[in-house]
């Protein structure tokens, strides 16, 4: 999908100071002119489309008013739901470490909450929660077409890894089609979906020369292998800043022909947006979302021998996603 540069209107400020209390009047968040829920955030003032994840938690939206809120309130209520806290609470209790915290997260409550998000056919979803699974649905069909489209794209036979696989969203299309893939995932429930359906797919199908992916429950870092093409949606959202380059190290050595990669960009108007979603964060709100910038994302890529030959997005109301197809140089 070619980047778009139709301008949408900027969300006006939700929450403001009042001069004194009695001035101070409750503003509905879902009512339409500044509401949040009715911007489309599509853009920023330049007009260049760009892409992100969803940062609202979905109670947030739903609430019915918020009063006016005080510098000191606004202050405290920060602090309360500061981001960083929450993240180290997480790591502690999982002994220090932040990928074991969301390893926990995706075995339990993380995953019934993503595993009925990835499933079309779950009906016990909010309206945001159909929202990003249609965001994440337009990401993977990226990726699948411009791995089977054209001439010179045939996937039969092509060696896949799909690091961070899911529920099997990529894996089981790939698959189906011929490619050898092998399917891994921090979470080892995650895992365990992913091959459920793709043998229930597999069953309902024809196809004679498809080989059952090799599922992997492991951590990104404990990968090894080589293979043509690596693929990696939606997972790098868990990577901080200064993690980023040691994970785009790891998927490159596994690649020898291609990688294809998808992330939320780092601007000021998304980060705006995030930690907006931070102050109100939902029950299931659980794990850090983190951004990267573009340009220094398509660096390190370049830096390790990648050419950029692709870029797209994705961009709903509360899912945005870039993703990038990087190539070897032959």
């Amino acid at each position: 999908m070619a980047d778009m540069t139709t301008k949408s209107p900027r969300p006006a400020t939700a929450l403001r100071a009042a001069p004194t209390p009695r001035r101070c009047r409750a503003q509905s968040l879902s009512r339409p002119g500044p509401s949040m829920a009715s911007v489309p955030w599509r853009t920023h003032r330049r007009g260049r489309v760009v892409a992100a994840r969803s940062f609202l938690p979905e109670g947030f939206l739903g609430a019915a008013s918020v009063a006016c809120i005080g510098t000191a309130a606004f202050v405290a209520l920060r602090s309360a739901t500061d981001p960083e806290k929450r993240r180290q609470k997480m790591a502690s209790e999982a002994g220090g470490v932040e990928m074991k915290s969301i390893a926990s997260y995706f075995e339990g409550e993380g995953f019934q909450r993503w595993r009925r998000i990835y499933d079309d056919g779950a009906e016990d979803v909010n309206d945001v929660q159909k929202d990003i699974r249609d965001g994440h649905a337009q990401t993977i069909e990226k990726a699948v077409a411009w791995l089977t489209s054209g001439a010179t794209e045939s996937i039969q036979g092509t060696t896949v890894c799909d690091a961070g696989c899911g529920t099997g969203s990529l894996t089981i299309p790939l698959a189906l089609k011929g490619a050898k893939v092998t399917a891994s995932d921090i979470s080892s429930a995650m895992v365990s979906e992913a091959q459920s359906r793709f043998r229930t797919s597999s069953a309902n199908g024809s196809q004679a020369d498809v080989t059952e992916p090799t599922f992997i429950a492991t951590d990104l870092e404990s990968l090894t292998g080589k293979y043509d093409v690596v693929t990696c949606l939606d997972v790098v959202i868990h990577y901080p800043d200064d993690k980023l380059r040691d994970m785009v190290g790891k998927l490159s050595s596994l690649a020898e022909k291609k990688l294809i990669i998808s992330f939320a960009p780092k601007t000021p108007y998304y980060s705006f947006l995030k930690r907006v979603g931070e102050l109100f964060p939902g029950p299931s709100k659980a794990t850090r979302a983190y951004l990267h910038a573009e340009d220094e994302v398509e660096a390190m890529l370049q830096q390790m021998g990648w050419i950029i030959t692709r870029r797209d997005m994705t961009a709903t109301k509360f899912y945005f996603s870039r993703i990038l197809e990087a190539v070897k140089p032959t």
